[in-house]
């Protein structure tokens, strides 16, 4: 997907994208909003360079995962705090929604909004990742009338075709 930037190079550029992205938000606010800009791009930076030094450096599993070149055990990691970060932005979606009717106000709707899209998150993630993927071998006894396992004395093995 990004083969075309380094591994180390991935997490600062996105940063410094996120952070300027910030930082005109600022600046199309107008006023005073070109200070907030300033600081905004200012911080990005320092932050971006900071993630470049990290991703370098073959410390501890922060660093792997701040360099983009972590093994499968950090990426697990990584995959389970962005689904318990899903879980929570879900969960306190629906508090809100819940506080919001409860309190007969019109502000339901953001959380209304927040709410579905993580919802929509979690159908998508279950559509693309499939739902309950199962090696066939890891089925026991999946319609072939077998059993995994040893046999009691005695027992017959099944054959093909012939009904008991």
């Amino acid at each position: 997907m990004m083969t075309f930037i380094r591994p180390r190079l991935r997490k600062p550029v996105g940063i410094v994208l996120g952070g300027t992205l910030l930082a005109a938000a600022w600046v199309v606010h107008g006023g005073n909003g070109w200070q907030m800009a300033i600081v905004a791009e200012i911080g990005t930076i320092a932050f971006a360079i900071s993630w470049y030094i990290r991703g370098g450096r073959d410390g501890d599993d922060e660093d792997a995962l701040a360099g983009s070149h972590a093994d499968e055990r950090q990426q697990l990691l990584s995959q389970r705090s962005w689904a318990l970060a899903g879980k929570i932005a879900m969960l306190a979606a629906f508090v809100g929604v819940v506080a919001a009717v409860a309190a007969a106000a019109g502000w339901w709707w953001p959380f209304a909004a927040i709410f579905a899209v993580t919802g929509f998150g979690y159908l998508l993630g279950l559509s693309n990742y499939g739902v309950a993927q199962e090696d066939p071998a890891a089925d026991d006894d999946a319609d072939t009338g077998t059993r995994s396992g040893p046999r009691p004395a005695g027992d017959p093995l099944p054959r093909r075709g012939r009904v008991a």
